[in-house]
């Protein structure tokens, strides 16, 4: 059964909404307009929106620009954004204006007709609480929508992918010291090399995921200045000075984030190069996840035709015609996410060069593909890690065969016999299959004592 649509009235007049819309007349004429993926402004988007219409009342109330009465409303209205329970409010598509002016209106116009709600009056009245008047108060898009960014940005990589990596790191640690007694064959150019700790390489493995909590470090710190309090161009106009300073307070408290005011307003709104940086951090980190998850799916191949010196936990079959196959699922599910992740930088950092004089205005869809990055991210080296690292088995009997048989551990015998004499043995071993160690010791090249002792594969690793 339809209901009857009521009539809503914006700058440019009126415009029917749908009856239980919270939303009004300029999130409708939104929706109309840009009919164009289904994509919708993500969760962490409204919050921040929420947290920054929170905030704002309560400054406004503090510099004695707003009343108790409209702030407890706006107050109790913007929790609720805060919360989800109004996301069913925010219809308008990701790309849309470039300014994203159409959902900081939604967001102002959820919040004052939720207000009406609460006080007993008509949805669309404007009264007691007005969207521009009250909720957008010392406000406007161009400085409301960065910020609400940087916030959605800031709360996704402190609560969620910096977690993630942390446990990731501590998960390829212990995995270090798990496998530091079995030693493998190195490999380079994916050619056998000399010998080396499994536990080596998945030190190695822990520190690009080090290195990569450092990089999400310097992206928080990429964007803590926000772009609040120079409203339409950078200036400041219908801004009181000491607004900005206030809201960032509660916002500080709020989200633990030590968000503050940009030195150059018109730095911050003209470009968004610092979400481009960070954005950047993330991609490196992409392209460190991605090289982890491709060696750990080598290295656990076969099983028994490929290098199988790991076993990775079966998760699902792998094959509809092949019974008993399993694949490695986990890392090839990671190596996607990092692709997506290494392709939305492409978008964030075209998005980013749009900084046309005091605006940049592809800020929809660079807000989109940041927030949908971490997402990605952090989901997916959660899963990585707790189905997939955590339950890798090292098979020392297979890695202490293939380091037997490789030409590689001819190798340390260069120093005693030279190169040359060392590549005819590699040579003859190629041809005829035998062991290094074999053809040794049928040419007399070395005591058997000696022998064993250079060729030693511990000995190769290095100093512990």
């Amino acid at each position: 059964m339809q209901t009857t649509p009521r009539m809503e009235e914006d700058s440019m007049g009126k415009m029917e909404v749908p009856s239980d819309a919270l939303y009004g007349a300029s999130t409708q004429r939104a929706v109309l307009n840009f009919p164009i993926s289904g994509y919708r402004v993500s969760r962490e988007m409204i919050r921040a929106l929420g947290l920054i219409k929170w905030a704002a009342a309560e400054a406004n109330l503090e510099l004695g620009l707003l009343d108790e009465e409209r702030v407890t409303l706006i107050s109790r209205a913007a929790e609720e954004m805060i919360k989800g329970t109004l996301d069913e409010h925010f219809p308008v598509d990701v790309f849309q204006t470039g300014s994203g002016t159409s959902t900081n209106m939604n967001a102002n116009e959820v919040i004052a007709n939720r207000c009406c709600q609460l006080a007993g009056k008509p949805i669309g009245s404007k009264h007691p609480v007005h969207p521009n008047d009250h909720v957008n108060m010392g406000q406007s898009s161009n400085d409301v929508i960065p910020t609400a960014i940087h916030v959605a940005v800031g709360e996704a990589l402190r609560n969620g992918l910096v977690p993630a990596l942390e446990q990731l790191h501590d998960a390829l640690e212990r995995k270090a010291l798990e496998f530091w007694t079995v030693i493998k064959i190195g490999r380079t150019h994916l050619m056998d090399a000399t010998p080396i700790r499994l536990g080596q390489e998945f030190s190695g493995y822990a520190r690009q995921i080090e290195f990569a909590k450092l990089r999400i470090g310097n992206a928080q710190a990429a964007i803590e200045e926000v772009a609040l309090g120079g409203t339409a161009v950078g200036t400041g106009l219908n801004c009181h000075p000491e607004f900005p300073s206030k809201v960032l307070h509660h916002l500080w408290n709020r989200t633990g984030i030590a968000f503050r005011e940009a030195r150059n307003h018109f730095e911050a709104q003209a470009t968004q190069d610092g979400l481009v940086q960070a954005s950047g951090q993330l991609k490196t980190v992409a392209v460190s996840l991605f090289k982890i998850a491709n060696d750990i799916r080598w290295l656990g191949s076969g099983p028994r035709c490929g290098l199988g010196e790991i076993t990775l936990p079966a998760t699902q079959p792998g094959s509809s015609i092949m019974p008993g196959k399993i694949n490695p699922v986990m890392c090839e599910m990671l190596m996607q996410v990092c692709a997506q992740v290494i392709g939305a930088d492409a978008t964030i950092t075209w998005a980013g060069a749009n900084g046309t004089f005091e605006l940049n205005t592809m800020m929809p869809v660079l807000s989109y593909n940041i927030l949908e990055a971490i997402r990605l991210m952090t989901n997916a080296v959660n899963t990585f890690r707790t189905r997939c690292v955590e339950g890798l088995i090292a098979d020392k009997e297979r890695c202490e065969a293939l380091i037997e048989i490789s030409m590689a551990m001819v190798t340390a015998l260069t120093p005693y016999i030279g190169y040359d004499r060392a590549a005819e043995i590699a040579q003859e071993s190629a041809e005829s299959g035998r062991t290094i160690r074999e053809i040794c010791l049928d040419w007399d090249v070395m005591d058997a004592e000696e022998l064993q002792r250079v060729l030693d594969p511990e000995t190769m690793t290095g100093k512990l």
